[in-house]
């Protein structure tokens, strides 16, 4: 079976390669003898409630410096394809919500992973709420008050943007740390969104497990652990990947999971857990596909296009 694949991304010629998990869906995708496209959301168009784009054909391979050739570019009705991939990576702003309602225009005739509505109705940092049980205690405002009160309650604190992305802008907070009025003027002045304020988990020091999750079943996992001297285990930010298992309350989360991200179509999730609690869930752009398999670990690329040619 040879399918039509688009995938909306970031310019190709930036990605990380090494690192990008999108760019293993596509290497696996032609692979399988499947036709690639590749469009920016830029390139996007809706014309009297028809959805296009000017796409490229394009050929991967695992070369950095040297991973893509394309072909030249031609406007396309986005349902002529069988299968759209969002890849972009946040922000989660309003030009990536506007994307996910024309996407939804062409889904599922043609099936977009992950389903664009449900990604604009599950905020990473929002969407873990439902599992308040499996979270550490957490607050979303920017109310100084509610804040102070919390800060209160638990004194050391891990303060972040409610759309921020890749270990941008995370801070701790000590229940004396004589920074707390600066830091709340910085975000009131830079984020409109509230922020997301939660107990500090010093398990962090050990890392940051990633668990991929496809189609609500566990496929995958990574521990991230923070470089000396830094708070943040994302990778982008310096930490190191090491490979892991899962322990039982990991996968009892897995399990919880499961059927709320079936049902929703998020058939690709990234999950964060940091000493049993789990802190998000990553629908958007969700990375550690080439980190687990350069560890030794399974091709989850492979699990992923067997679930969706199996919806195809």
């Amino acid at each position: 079976m040879s399918l039509n694949v688009a995938i909306q991304t970031d310019p190709i010629d930036r990605l990380n390669i090494a690192g990008d998990s999108g760019f293993a869906l596509m290497l696996e995708a032609q692979a399988r003898g499947h036709r690639l496209s590749y469009y920016t959301t830029d390139r996007l168009a809706m014309r009297d409630g028809e959805v296009f784009a000017t796409v490229e054909p394009i050929e991967v391979r695992d070369v950095k410096g040297d991973h893509f050739t394309l072909q030249p570019r031609e406007r396309v009705r986005l349902d002529s394809f069988d299968v759209i991939l969002m890849r972009q990576d946040p922000p989660f702003d309003l030009n990536y919500i506007t994307a996910t309602h024309m996407l939804e225009r062409v889904h599922p005739k043609t099936l977009v992973v992950n389903d664009p509505a449900q990604v604009r109705n599950a905020p990473e940092k929002i969407f873990v709420t439902e599992f308040p049980d499996l979270m550490p205690p957490t607050l979303i405002t920017r109310d100084l008050d509610e804040i102070k009160a919390f800060r209160d309650e638990h004194g050391d604190i891990v303060a972040k943007p409610l759309y921020g992305h890749g270990g941008a802008s995370v801070f701790r907070l000590t229940r004396d740390d004589l920074n707390f009025g600066s830091l709340y003027d910085l975000f009131a002045t830079v984020f409109r969104e509230p922020w997301v304020i939660q107990r500090f988990l010093p398990a962090v020091s050990e890392g940051d497990k990633r668990i991929i999750l496809v189609d609500g079943q566990f496929a995958g996992a990574v521990n991230r652990v923070p470089s000396a001297g830094d708070l943040r285990s994302n990778m982008v930010r310096g930490g190191a990947a090491k490979e892991t298992d899962l322990s039982a309350r990991e996968r009892e989360i897995c399990e919880r999971l499961g059927p709320s991200l079936r049902e929703k179509g998020l058939l690709l999730t990234g999950i964060d857990v940091i000493g049993g609690y789990l802190t998000e869930i990553n629908v958007t752009a969700p990375t550690g596909i080439r980190a687990i398999r350069r560890l030794g670990g399974p091709d989850i690329a492979v699990k992923v296009w067997d679930a969706i040619e199996a919806k195809r």
